[in-house]
């Protein structure tokens, strides 16, 4: 039987197994020498009647190579040393560990995040203190990944940026890139990449920190995209659309590299599809006249808007 190696204690033995290396036999085999320093009587032989009596004979002769142990008195019972178990001889296992723990911190589970709660009638959000579940939606050059790292870096309270285009790319092998075409492959590794984003997501929800995931959702498509990110984090999560001009997104396209650069065509194709989410209910930031800590501004007061009056989606 193997055990991990670092592992403090091993697993109880199973039938038809021996103990582990390392471990006194004394709990398998009658008659075996508990091991050096002092300790209690050694166990009766099969079919002994009855304990010995305090200064009675031992049952068994010792082994050749160690010296007999004297029986303790009765009424004067063994203290064993600081960290040592009263029987050496049987192993002692800790319990198992909580299933959701990592080492010794506790962590909640995660859950579907909750819309959050609106502020006093007095007062404004501040959605730079607030926990948050933010999806920033956009078409390729529209500056998700960059407002969203950003954003993420300038808040006061904890914050994680998950993006889906890493996730994704965590596939070597069998990497079904979109540029080579899309079919069933590439539409089974995106929605792969969306539940891994949104568990992921609700992890640091539920560890109080906020998440702000960025994902090229097309509003012809809401069922794949926005629902499936609803699902995969809850009702709280609240969508902003990034959806800067079409020669904005070209221009910053073009100084893409790798994987993630497409073609003028591709990028004006799904540029063309992001205009229908105007008229969505959904807000909207046009950043195309923004640098990205100006977008990252605005993204908190639209936040503010949405946390008072959640959208509808």
């Amino acid at each position: 039987m193997q055990h991990a190696v670092g592992s403090p204690l091993p697993p109880p033995p199973q039938p038809g197994h021996g103990p582990a290396a390392g471990w006194s036999q004394a709990a398998h085999h009658p008659g075996a020498h508990p091991g050096p320093g002092p300790a209690g009587p050694p166990p009766p032989a099969p079919g002994f009647a009855g304990p010995p009596g305090p200064s009675g004979p031992a049952p068994h002769a010792p082994a050749p190579h160690a010296p007999p142990q004297p029986a303790p008195h009765p009424q004067a019972p063994h203290s064993p040393p600081q960290g040592q178990h009263p029987n050496p001889g049987v192993p002692q296992h800790a319990p198992p560990p909580s299933r959701d723990t990592t080492g010794h911190v506790q962590l909640p589970p995660g859950g579907p995040v909750a819309m959050p709660s609106p502020p006093p009638a007095a007062g404004t959000a501040d959605a730079t203190a607030t926990t948050l579940a933010v999806l920033l939606i956009g078409p390729a050059g529209a500056g998700k990944t960059s407002v969203a790292k950003y954003w993420a870096d300038q808040r006061r309270v904890p914050t994680a940026h998950i993006s889906l285009d890493d996730v994704r790319e965590w596939v070597r092998s069998g990497f079904a890139d979109p540029q080579s075409g899309w079919n069933d492959h590439s539409e089974a590794q995106y929605r792969l990449a969306r539940r891994t984003c949104g568990f992921a997501a609700r992890n640091f929800l539920a560890n109080g920190i906020s998440c702000v995931l960025d994902d090229a959702v097309f509003p012809d498509r809401p069922v794949v995209g926005l629902g499936g990110w609803k699902r995969h984090v809850g009702p709280g999560l609240l969508p902003v659309v990034l959806l800067p001009g079409l020669e904005i997104v070209l221009e910053r396209n073009a100084e893409r590299s790798g994987n993630r650069r497409l073609t003028d065509e591709e990028v004006a194709r799904i540029h063309g599809r992001m205009a229908g989410w105007y008229g969505s209910g959904l807000p909207i930031i046009d950043n195309s006249q923004m640098d990205v800590p100006t977008t990252a501004r605005v993204l908190d007061d639209v936040l503010a808007r949405s946390i008072a009056s959640p959208p509808q989606w």
